[in-house]
């Protein structure tokens, strides 16, 4: 971690730029000002102004999107949004898990534990599952435990098509490097919580789309 990487990250102290980031991140492709600044409650100037600080800071990248009309009076391309492909990370005193990982992923590989790895994970996810599962009683009819787990664990889960997709890779540096690993251990850490959970560990599968997850759940059992 660097003094720069400080810097960038303080200026979501202020409650405009966060509001207006988690607008742009939460929409997971790109976002005009003005959808940006209604999420966000503020004017379009002001909008602008921060979203620009944000680029700048490489939180968020910037493009045109072309006018749906063409030719003669269709008017300038609109600036939009995205949220930037890097990532930052922040401990105090600075620390190197992702560098072990990529370690212990390779020694995996070298051993052939591939299975025993999965396994590992499946039981890592049970444990997050009990720790994450309800209270005794009727559960909430608009309520996913499930969701609310992988929510917390940085996966930003949402509904598209009756499936819940997840727009973060919590292991997205060691996925770049081992992906057949690292997505087969997913795969069988999102398996293992639902199980925790008292759900279907079918409800779980590989359906890969670039820049998210590889894993999907169905919404419901049986989907």
């Amino acid at each position: 971690m660097s003094d720069d990487d400080l810097d960038v990250l303080a200026l979501l102290h202020d409650p405009v730029r966060r509001s207006l980031y988690e607008a742009v991140a939460g929409r997971g492709g790109e976002v005009g000002r003005a959808e940006a600044a209604e999420a966000a409650g503020v004017s379009r100037t002001l909008a602008g102004h921060h979203l620009d600080r944000l680029v700048e800071a490489g939180l968020l990248e910037s493009g045109f999107r072309a006018p749906e009309r063409k030719g003669p009076g269709s008017g300038r391309p609109a600036k939009v949004y995205r949220r930037a492909a890097g990532e930052l990370s922040v401990s105090l005193p600075p620390r190197e898990y992702a560098t072990l990982g990529a370690v212990l992923a390779e020694v995996v590989e070298e051993l052939g534990a591939e299975e025993r790895a999965e396994a590992a994970a499946r039981r890592a996810g049970e444990r997050l599952g009990r720790r994450g599962a309800p209270p005794a009683g009727p559960t909430p009819s608009d309520g996913d435990p499930a969701e609310a787990v992988l929510r917390e664990r940085g996966y930003e889960p949402y509904a598209e098509d009756g499936r819940l997709r997840m727009r973060n890779c919590p292991f997205h540096a060691l996925a770049m490097e081992q992906p057949l690993l690292v997505c087969s251990m997913n795969l069988a850490l999102c398996q293992g919580l639902l199980a925790g959970l008292g759900d279907d560990p079918d409800r779980a599968r590989l359906d890969p789309r670039p820049g998210e997850c590889c894993v999907t759940l169905s919404k419901t059992n049986g989907d």
